[in-house]
């Protein structure tokens, strides 16, 4: 990519699947995160709710992903599945800190800080602003394999041949520049 060119989102590769709608009481699409959403803020793990999706769906699992990191693949920055189908929301903190509201059973995969939990918008200071690609996955299986050992690309290979339909929100955030 040439200077000024964002990465495509995580799932432009991907065969496509049925839509369904995810919102969040704290992530507007296309907005800023809070900053409690940052890592160094907070690292708190949004609300997210989620309708529409397919019938057959037995599990869910939610992403974010961060493909504007200057890796050369991204930062995962969650990657919890196994979600049980009766399931449609996540509080706010259910993935980080004292993991309130978690729904038992439902994983964590370590994020690329090497933690399982959600782990909040870290992008370099003076950056232009990076998407933040929450997705929740529709899925046809209650347990999706992999363990908490997993990395989240694991979990994402796994997702590929499981997702029955896809709902994403992208929020952004910019850290200022040092000084």
């Amino acid at each position: 990519m040439s200077e000024g060119q964002r990465a495509p989102l995580p799932h432009a590769f991907h065969p496509p699947v049925a839509e369904f709608v995810v919102t969040s009481d704290d992530v507007a699409p296309g907005g800023v995160l809070k900053d409690d959403q940052v890592y160094a803020e907070g690292n708190v793990s949004p609300q997210l709710r989620w309708e529409g999706f397919p019938a057959g769906t037995r599990s869910f699992a939610v992403t974010c992903f961060d493909p504007d990191a200057p890796t050369g693949s991204g930062f995962w920055h969650w990657a919890l599945f196994d979600i049980p189908a009766s399931v449609t929301e996540l509080p706010a903190r259910a993935g980080s800190g004292s993991f309130e509201g978690l729904p038992a059973g439902a994983v964590h995969a370590r994020n690329d800080y090497g933690a399982r939990e959600f782990g909040g918008a870290a992008p370099p200071p003076g950056d232009p602003a990076h998407r933040y690609v929450f997705t929740v996955y529709a899925v046809d299986t209650e347990r999706l394999g992999p363990d908490a050992d997993a990395s989240p690309a694991a979990v994402g290979f796994h997702l590929r041949f499981h997702t029955l339909g896809r709902a994403q929100l992208v929020g952004e955030y910019a850290a200022p520049a040092a000084g």
